[in-house]
């Protein structure tokens, strides 16, 4: 059998030649245009090597055709600007949560305040709150029966809404009260305080003997003169200058002295005169003083008929 005889060498074959450039180009201008589109066309169309999975070409853009894709609408913008508005307002409640707090706290606190000063006023002038007791305090003369008869119109009101005014006029009808004050003691007393008017002498009058106190009031009147009571002469009557200081003299008086006092004389305010129920005289003066001149009295010698006590720091006796 005859061995075939050896292959003959290989040709080379020549690469054909570049159309001509219409435009005038090299042929050289566009192979690097050449060569970068064969590249994505051999990653597309290249073998995976054998136990690796082809990875997707993360600088191909995707296309709006390509399957899952689909374009971006107003409803994505509107989910995205709705997420973002919501995370804004997250951090914006995170950073301001103490002031809040500390607002929150402000607020109940003035509301609690608000609602205990309206339920407390409303409460006291409420029926929960009425006048039930009259209670009168101070009397020695009067009959608190009386009293409590006079004010009973304001049995009944809240405590607030006493009449202060009905009060006066319903104790203008007891001269023997000089002041008064009213005190409301929750839930439903009332309290009246009165303090009465003292008697220091009487007067002689056409109806008899008239009490009166140091300012002139007419406490009571009566034919018979009042024990234990001086009777006082004034020049001009109850309402002079010269009755006004024999009132004041008989009011400072100690209670040792006034009850040896049988009679007081005036005509002028500094010449007050008062007669012992001995017969004893005594010059007063003014009421200036009155204290330290009835501490001098005290002390002077007895046996005299006259004493001028007007200068407490030089007596005079006779």
């Amino acid at each position: 059998m005859r061995r075939p005889g050896p292959l003959p060498a290989p040709t080379e074959r020549a690469e054909p030649s570049p159309p001509a450039d219409p435009e005038g180009l090299a042929p050289f201008e566009d192979e690097p245009r050449r060569r970068g589109s064969l590249l994505p066309f051999r990653q597309r169309h290249a073998e995976p090597e054998p136990g690796r999975e082809s990875e997707p070409d993360r600088d191909a853009s995707p296309v709006a055709g390509d399957a899952g894709e689909r374009p971006t609408g107003w409803r994505d913008v509107w989910r995205a600007s709705r997420a973002r508005r919501r995370a804004l307002r997250a951090e914006i409640r995170r950073f301001t949560a103490r002031s809040r707090h500390r607002r929150m706290v402000w607020v109940v606190s003035l509301s609690a305040l608000v609602l205990l000063v309206v339920g407390s006023v409303g409460a006291a002038y409420s029926p929960m709150f009425a006048v039930q007791n009259i209670t009168v305090e101070g009397a020695a003369t009067l009959d608190e029966a009386a009293l409590q008869q006079a004010l009973s119109a304001q049995m009944g009101r809240p405590l607030p809404l006493v009449d202060h005014s009905e009060v006066k006029a319903a104790l203008v009808g007891f001269p023997l009260i000089e002041t008064y004050t009213l005190e409301a003691r929750p839930p439903h007393d009332l309290v009246l305080r009165i303090v009465e008017r003292t008697p220091i002498g009487a007067v002689r009058s056409d109806a008899g003997f008239t009490v009166v106190d140091a300012a002139g009031v007419v406490m009571s009147t009566s034919e018979a003169e009042p024990a234990g009571l001086p009777i006082i002469e004034a020049k001009d009557g109850l309402t002079s200058s010269a009755f006004a200081a024999a009132g004041q003299v008989l009011r400072s008086l100690p209670e040792t002295v006034h009850v040896l006092v049988a009679s007081v004389k005036a005509t002028t305010p500094d010449d007050v005169t008062l007669v012992l129920r001995d017969g004893t005289q005594v010059l007063w003066g003014s009421a200036e003083d009155s204290a330290k001149k009835s501490t001098v009295l005290l002390a002077a010698p007895d046996g005299y008929a006259f004493y001028d006590v007007s200068s407490p720091g030089a007596i005079t006796v006779r």
